[in-house]
């Protein structure tokens, strides 16, 4: 099973880093987990609605070159679907028994997942109402990838 998160930016913090890199050792006995930076697009401030579809479709396109022929993917917008760990661990493991070797998860940038991005989602997935910067959403969908792996392998580590 291949797991990779697609996202728009590149982290800075190295506190963030290292987490991101703590889970991925932790998954590494469960699947072949990678993390895709993709450049994010310069946006000037107070942009005009061209400038962000500009923006979000590059940026789009980029995310789209990088998705799997043959994979699932779930694609985080807060119009997706909000699911417990469980929910998320049960989803995954049906994905993988119905032939999927490969799930890329999409994290967009700073205005979000241009139309053809959410188009070609299997899934839209919804974290919270909340807004999260795109680089601690990273960590958390590493977590949360890690618990669902532990929840079905029945491993003592949610709660």
């Amino acid at each position: 099973m291949k797991i990779r998160i697609i996202c728009v930016g590149k982290i800075k913090e190295k506190y963030l880093k290292d987490a991101i890199a703590e889970y991925a050792k932790r998954l590494s006995r469960f699947c072949t987990f990678e993390v895709c930076e993709l450049s994010d697009e310069k946006i000037p401030d107070n942009p005009s609605p061209a400038e962000c579809e500009r923006v979000l479709k590059s940026e789009g396109e980029a995310i789209l070159k990088r998705i799997s022929k043959d994979s699932y993917v779930i694609s985080l917008c807060v119009e997706g679907k909000s699911m417990s760990s469980e929910e998320f661990a049960s989803k995954m493991r049906s994905i993988t028994i119905g032939g999927k070797s490969t799930i890329d998860l999409i994290i967009g940038g700073s205005l979000g997942l241009h139309d053809s991005v959410k188009s070609r989602s299997d899934l839209k997935l919804s974290f919270s109402l909340f807004t999260f910067p795109h680089q601690l959403m990273r960590l958390i969908l590493a977590e949360q990838i890690y618990r669902a792996f532990k929840i079905n392998a029945n491993e003592e580590y949610h709660k």
